[in-house]
């Protein structure tokens, strides 16, 4: 018979287990169903493999106009995040002061808020400033929801790179914001990197505030222009949903594969600090 602690590692690998197999089917179902002309939620083998679903989506007012306003609109957020983001968590990490902490916690429990609990006046302060349907208010707005969260994770980042080095810079007569940009910056490389890929991944999914903002067709991202595959009355198009999945998952995937070889060091202190 298996001892206690046999059992619990069994028990654990069978957990981790079916936790694998109810993200991998899923995926699965994607991959069969966008080369299968009859798809539907089954995940089975299709009788004969077909590229037309592809095909089908393949087209400007489907997948390439959306995409690209995808692109601009979170690309651009993406940007502006990360910069207001490295500004605000500079003084945080470097100066200390008895509001910090109540400061950080204010930011931290911001994160906790839904959106749709600030849509409606959010909407309706894009009424009175005319910037409802626009490309540049919703990636403001965007950027502003991210940006809380994305300050926590840079100043604890931030927080990891010494401060003698940012000293020696200053005796050599380096501003602040030198300091800040030749410096601390580059030796947080891979703090910089996860705070990209988490905001870009958290804006690419995100269909409500676009869908809320945005009016014209013409503007709106690929998150919002899926409904494209869901027609009247509960039908749906399987095939063709799927192989939009798998190209809408693209850039995230091609954006984590540029820069995952970031993730893979700390620091690039090398020799510049000697005790």
């Amino acid at each position: 018979m298996l001892n206690r602690r046999a059992r619990a590692r069994l028990s654990a690998d069978a957990a981790l287990l079916l936790t694998a197999a109810a993200f991998a089917l899923p995926l699965l179902w994607l991959a069969l169903a966008s080369v299968d002309a009859d798809a539907d939620l089954r995940v089975r083998a299709p009788s004969s493999l077909t590229g037309d679903n592809f095909t089908a989506v393949l087209t400007d007012e489907i997948t390439f106009t959306p995409m690209l306003n995808s692109l601009l609109l979170c690309g651009s957020a993406t940007i502006l995040t990360v910069v207001c983001a490295a500004l605000a968590a500079y003084p945080l990490s470097r100066y200390r002061s008895r509001f910090n902490r109540p400061y950080l916690l204010t930011i931290l429990f911001t994160t906790c808020l839904p959106i749709t609990a600030i849509m409606v006046p959010v909407y309706g302060l894009f009424v009175q400033v005319d910037l409802i349907d626009t490309t540049y208010g919703t990636s403001l707005f965007l950027a502003t929801s991210q940006l809380p969260f994305s300050i926590w994770l840079m100043k604890n980042f931030m927080d990891g790179v010494p401060t003698v080095l940012e000293e020696a810079a200053w005796t050599d007569g380096a501003s602040n914001f030198q300091t800040l940009t030749r410096v601390v910056l580059p030796l947080m490389g891979p703090g910089v990197t996860v705070v990209t890929i988490y905001t870009f991944i958290q804006l690419w999914g995100n269909f409500f505030v676009p869908f809320m903002l945005l009016l014209t067709p013409d503007q709106l991202p690929a998150s919002v222009s899926i409904f494209t595959f869901f027609g009247n009355y509960g039908s749906v198009i399987y095939g063709q949903l799927a192989a939009f999945s798998i190209l809408y998952s693209a850039p995230v995937l091609i954006l984590y594969v540029l820069i995952s070889r970031r993730l893979g060091g700390g620091f690039a202190l090398g020799g510049a600090v000697k005790g």
